[in-house]
């Protein structure tokens, strides 16, 4: 079940709450390193302040059109704003902490 962006904004008013999309394609080794990478970091990170949503293209292949997917695995962060994208393995965990940045993250630093 998908929520709107509204709801997700109202859900997660804490401006130190992060809400990521990672977009996978199927149990490709690209997208388990992505997704293993990705838990390991944020729970590392932002622990208790995060929701990572896991979308399977190959299950919702709709959902590509939607987002202007160009390569897979992409991690979107859709809260705070701004929207980052990142694309890979998610194995490189200073570019993803430089890129979604946010006070959380400074701070743990």
């Amino acid at each position: 079940m998908k929520k709107s962006e509204s709801s997700l904004r109202k859900g997660n008013e804490d401006e130190d709450s992060y809400i990521f999309r990672l977009y996978i394609t199927g149990a490709s080794a690209n997208s388990s390193r992505a997704i293993s990478n990705l838990k390991i970091l944020f729970e590392k990170h932002l622990k208790g302040h995060y929701e990572l949503q896991i979308i399977d293209v190959y299950q919702q292949p709709h959902i590509a059109k939607d987002v202007d997917i160009i390569a897979l695995p992409l991690l979107i962060k859709k809260l705070p704003l701004p929207e980052r994208r990142l694309i890979g393995d998610m194995s490189n965990g200073d570019k993803i902490l430089n890129s979604i940045g946010g006070t959380i993250l400074k701070n743990d630093k």
